[in-house]
């Protein structure tokens, strides 16, 4: 066995900022420093954003079980949170992919059964597609449930997001799924932006993109109804919950490779 990955206490991550607006406690003093400037901007509305962002994937995650979907790739989890994706769909093979140390730590000790975690950056698609463990858990012959949630917001235009989901989703199966969401300027542009302000020490600068922008990410496929919407507004599983004007608003949807 090599050593433990070393882990940069010092500056903010994503995931570990995402684990503090959830209520964990699986961060640093960076980390809470920058999430509060975050929640502080937002009027406590990203804590809102990060849970319904949370359910938004339990629900997309069964919604492709109950299709037929058995394995998943689920490319930015963060720290584990339950419900994750394996028990939102029981059985399930599902590979976990995080650049985070941390995340892969945790994630290690927790995951079971049919599951893998492997540490990786969605920015180089390469490394997750031909990693042997992503092999040897997922059968690209079938088709897969690919999970971008809250994640490629911290890839940079210059980065070819696009292009990366395309190469993603060139090596699935027919029938395979994507699930994105995605932080959006579109309803306060001013808020946004002093929130993305938040990140800019980060580990990855926080990038906001507009509805349209969001929806090119499914170029190609048969989106599912009801299309792009705000997170909270994808198959609620009752009434849809009343967004107060500190939300920090999130694009999901979810479409179907033909």
């Amino acid at each position: 066995m090599g050593e433990p990955p070393k882990i940069n206490t010092s500056v903010a991550h994503p995931a570990r900022m995402y684990d503090y607006y959830l209520g964990g406690k699986d961060n640093f003093e960076a980390d809470r420093v920058a999430a509060e400037k975050m929640i502080q901007v937002t009027r406590g509305g990203v804590r809102l954003g990060a849970r319904e962002n949370r359910a938004f994937l339990v629900r997309a995650v069964r919604a492709l079980a109950e299709a037929g979907i058995t394995q998943f790739l689920d490319i930015g989890t963060g720290i584990p949170t339950s419900p994750n994706t394996h028990e939102a769909a029981p059985g399930a093979r599902v590979a976990y992919v995080d650049n985070d140390p941390i995340v892969l730590q945790h994630a290690r000790a927790l995951m079971v059964g049919k599951t893998t975690v492997i540490q990786a950056d969605l920015r180089d698609p390469g490394a997750i597609l031909d990693d042997p463990r992503t092999r040897q858990t997922l059968d690209f012959a079938r088709p897969i449930g690919v999970l971008l949630v809250a994640v490629l917001q911290f890839v940079q235009d210059s980065e070819d997001p696009y292009g990366v989901v395309s190469r993603l989703m060139a090596a699935t199966a027919p029938g395979s799924h994507l699930v994105i969401s995605h932080v959006t300027q579109d309803f306060d542009p001013e808020v946004a932006a002093h929130g993305a302000d938040a990140y800019d020490r980060a580990t990855a600068p926080l990038v906001l993109r507009s509805h349209a922008a969001v929806t090119r990410f499914f170029e190609g496929m048969e989106l599912l109804d009801p299309g792009v919407v705000q997170v909270s507004r994808w198959r609620p599983d009752g009434e849809i919950p009343r967004i107060p004007d500190n939300h920090p608003w999130v694009w999901g949807g979810v479409a179907r490779r033909r």
